[in-house]
């Protein structure tokens, strides 16, 4: 049982938040010990950013077959930065829990190269500046909010590692998607943000989980279970956990499909 006055302990202690942790942490387990990885871990890795890349960018709007993606055929602005927030994720990893609101920059800015102006990548947005919604959500926060819940992000990647990793990744993820702090690309930025926290945390250290499938493989439930977590209740914000815990567990048992296909040959 976490302390009372434990935000994310609390919500750690969540009806069915416990079990749909260690349910995921099994599979990842799976996965992290599995004999293919002795000799072709960067492999799965790499096949794990790509899958992972393209799923966000359709996510966010986009469309596009992995064929496509691997090929370098698909031009659409979305896959295009999410494949430029995958090739950089690892270099970041230690900087996210020291200099959040410096990463969420680099990402959006990485993201949305193709998508906005030059002179609004990796900036929050401003009053009356359009603001996506892939997910249909509805209104974003008022830009005046933003820069507060950023910030608030720093004490949340602060927490104790006593709190499991896939929680504060689920609350980074809706925090990041729920705020929509840059108005156009992040979803893509709110994906990478939760992996980068899954890295640093250890539950993934070499990467080689894409939750951005398992959102993509339950993408009906995507957007009412984020709406949840807005409404900030115990039953919303436990249900959006758990709805995260079953997309990591999804991207663990792809990338266990991709261990089984290398050892096949």
């Amino acid at each position: 049982m976490n302390e009372p006055n434990d935000p994310l302990g609390r919500i750690a202690d969540l009806p069915g938040v416990a079990d749909a942790v260690r349910e995921t942490r099994e599979v990842v387990d799976r996965l992290l010990g599995h004999r293919v990885l002795r000799r072709r871990s960067a492999d799965v890795s790499m096949e794990s950013a790509l899958r992972g890349a393209r799923a966000s960018g359709v996510l966010d709007g986009a469309e596009a077959t992995l064929e496509q993606v691997r090929a370098g055929e698909s031009e659409d602005p979305h896959i295009l930065g999410a494949l430029r927030v995958s090739g950089e994720l690892g270099t970041l990893v230690d900087t996210w829990p020291k200099a959040p609101g410096q990463v969420l920059a680099r990402l959006h800015t990485l993201a949305a190269a193709d998508g906005v102006p030059a002179e609004r990548l990796g900036r929050p947005r401003g009053p009356g500046e359009p603001v996506a919604d892939p997910l249909g959500l509805g209104p974003a926060p008022a830009s005046g909010a933003v820069a507060a819940r950023l910030d608030g992000l720093r004490g949340l990647l602060a927490t104790r590692a006593t709190v499991p990793a896939l929680v504060v990744s689920a609350i980074v993820h809706g925090e990041l998607a729920a705020l929509r702090p840059f108005g156009w690309g992040d979803g893509v930025v709110a994906r990478a943000a939760e992996r980068l926290t899954l890295i640093q945390r250890g539950l993934d250290p070499k990467s080689l989980v894409p939750p951005e499938l398992g959102y993509e493989e339950f993408r009906d439930g995507y957007g009412p279970a984020l709406a949840g977590y807005t409404t900030g209740t115990p039953e919303g914000v436990g249900a959006w956990v758990v709805y995260c815990c079953g997309a990591v567990a999804a991207g663990a048992r792809d990338s266990l499909a991709t261990c089984e296909a290398l050892k096949r040959g």
